[in-house]
Parts: C-alpha cells; sequence; structure tokens
C-alpha cells in the first residue's frame, strides 16, 4: 500500500511517503492508523489526535470507516481551513 504524508505529517513522520505490506485484515483507515501507531514513536504522536486526521484514498477525500484495500493509495493531511 502506498501512503502519502503531507504538510506536518510528513515533518513529524520524517517522510513524505512509503510504501508497507498489509493484509485483508487492514481494511478501514481506522485499523491502518492502529498499524501505523505501533511502527514507533513519531507514528503515535503524529496519529495521536484523530480528529485532526483528514485523509483520502486513490485521490478522493473519505471517512476513517471508509473501507481499504491493500492496493489502495492513501493520503493523510491536516484539516483543511479557509478564510
Amino acid at each position: 500500500m502506498k501512503i502519502l504524508y503531507f504538510a506536518w505529517f510528513a515533518e513529524k513522520i520524517g517522510k513524505r511517503e512509503e510504501e508497507i505490506e498489509v493484509d485483508s485484515s487492514v481494511d478501514t483507515i481506522d485499523k491502518l492508523i492502529y498499524l501505523l501507531r505501533k511502527q514507533g514513536k513519531a507514528y503515535e504522536e503524529t496519529f495521536a489526535e484523530l480528529s485532526l486526521v483528514k485523509v483520502a484514498i486513490n485521490k478522493k477525500i473519505v471517512e476513517h470507516e471508509n473501507p481499504l484495500t491493500p492496493q489502495d493509495e492513501v493520503a493523510f493531511f491536516p484539516p483543511i481551513t479557509g478564510g
């Protein structure tokens, strides 16, 4: 699975993208976040406040409960503000 990190996600984790292997049990964004948080302190801190985690699957903004497959591209980014 290809994972992209934008803005402070990339800064905190220390990379803009990565490829990880997941099995079919990782079938929602929440499960993916749970898996990522196990990757170390930087991931734990980055994904600590789920209300600040916005996500897109295959370039479409989705909710955390959205279905996910191992072939998807997932992007994490902070909330978008306007004004």
